[in-house]
């Protein structure tokens, strides 16, 4: 692995670990430097939508904060891969990214007065981000949110 590729890496975490931050604080233009301008995001298989990075963050500005205002992903095991690029720009101008999230999410409403009891709603799954090289720096493209497993739901 050459300098290059590790400061790849380096930077493609930093974009999951902001996009994951962004979602749980409300953060949503944080989400801009997520994605690039035409991204297509699918959350389908948690009930949501797929569309394109607009109407999917404004959908998430929405949504989120009415049915999960409190909201704490955690991310494991990150595995990133440079795909071969035959006649397509410079290589290592694409990526794959795909990491574990856990995201335990409180229901509103849903406890006592000390809000002890609280019924959660929890997400496990892969979220497989397609990533290229931008002016701005690494950017996601793709990302698909697949479940493995829920609970509370």
């Amino acid at each position: 692995m050459d300098l290059q590729e590790i400061s790849d890496r380096l930077e493609i975490e930093g974009v999951l670990i902001r996009y994951t931050r962004a979602i749980d604080a409300g953060e949503w233009d944080v989400l801009d430097t997520v994605f690039t301008s035409d991204a297509e995001i699918d959350y389908t298989e948690s009930g949501g939508i797929a569309d394109t990075y607009p109407a999917v963050k404004a959908w998430l500005a929405e949504v989120l904060p009415a049915f999960f205002p409190k909201r704490m992903h955690t991310l494991a095991q990150v595995a990133i891969s440079f795909p071969e690029q035959a006649g397509e720009g410079s290589p290592g101008d694409q990526a794959l990214a795909t990491a574990y999230f856990h995201n335990p999410m409180p229901l509103p409403g849903t406890g006592d007065a000390d809000g002890r009891g609280e019924k959660v709603a929890e997400f496990g799954g892969l979220y497989h981000h397609t990533l290229e090289r931008t002016a701005d720096g690494w950017r996601s493209r793709k990302l698909h949110e697949e479940i493995v497993w829920k609970r509370g739901i």
